[in-house]
């Protein structure tokens, strides 16, 4: 009878994790031994969709239930109770949940700070069985999941070679990244970021082989053309 191949164990790499951005919508929930306390920062007001700052109202592909999230604006901020505008742009979720919880501290004994994303997404678009827009719950999200997600590589995706384009503070940056390696675990572009793209690149000689026609080709390349050029210079 065969042995049992070993079990491999490494540790895993943390990286710093996604930061907040302008247009992310955070759900911050506090909890303190004040009942009232909690429902003056759990609640507020509904800001229209096409509102700045504070509270707003997110519909959610198609559902009427209204989603309640603070808005952060072009500068970075939040409106938030008592504290009125607190800067969280740059800040990965632990950090914002760090300042706001020593924020109200002079207000409140003893609070629990929740923040977690409410419009994390990425796309995925290619040699993938279903292009679209993969959304999350919050921002623990690897290239694995999302391409799982999208419905995995068709038979013509390139599992070798599959490009991650990333813009964060008004750089573009963009890696190829091996599915078949297991040093893919180690890339900073593993862990997903908010808005981050995704392209399978189909596997040109297998396409001439069967003749396949992509139906989705027009759509994926009109979309990651001038990124691939930029890429390649």
């Amino acid at each position: 009878m065969p042995k049992d191949k070993p079990i491999i164990t490494e540790q895993i790499s943390q990286d710093k994790g996604p930061v907040i951005k302008p247009e992310d919508l955070l759900s911050i929930s506090v909890v303190t031994l004040n009942p009232e306390s909690n429902m003056l920062f759990n609640t507020g007001v509904l800001l229209p969709v096409g509102g700045s700052t504070g509270m707003r109202q997110q519909q959610q592909g198609g559902n009427n239930d209204a989603t309640q999230g603070y808005l952060v604006d072009d500068q970075g901020y939040i409106e938030f109770p008592v504290l009125g505008r607190v800067k969280v742009a740059g800040l990965t979720r632990e950090e914002a949940n760090n300042k706001l919880t020593a924020d109200l501290q002079e207000y409140l004994q003893e609070p629990i700070v929740k923040v977690r994303y409410l419009n994390f997404r990425v796309t995925v678009i290619g040699e993938v069985s279903n292009p679209s827009v993969v959304t999350a719950m919050d921002d623990n999200m690897n290239i694995i999941e999302a391409l799982g997600m999208a419905g995995d590589l068709t038979l013509y995706g390139k599992r070798e070679d599959v490009l991650v384009i990333r813009e964060e503070n008004g750089t573009r940056t963009m890696a190829r990244l091996n599915l078949n390696d297991s040093n893919v675990f180690k890339s900073p572009y593993f862990n997903l970021h908010q808005n981050d793209v995704i392209y399978v690149e189909p596997d040109k000689a297998k396409v001439a082989g069967t003749g396949f026609v992509r139906r989705n080709w027009g759509f994926a390349v009109g979309i990651v053309s001038t990124a691939l050029f930029l890429f390649v210079r």
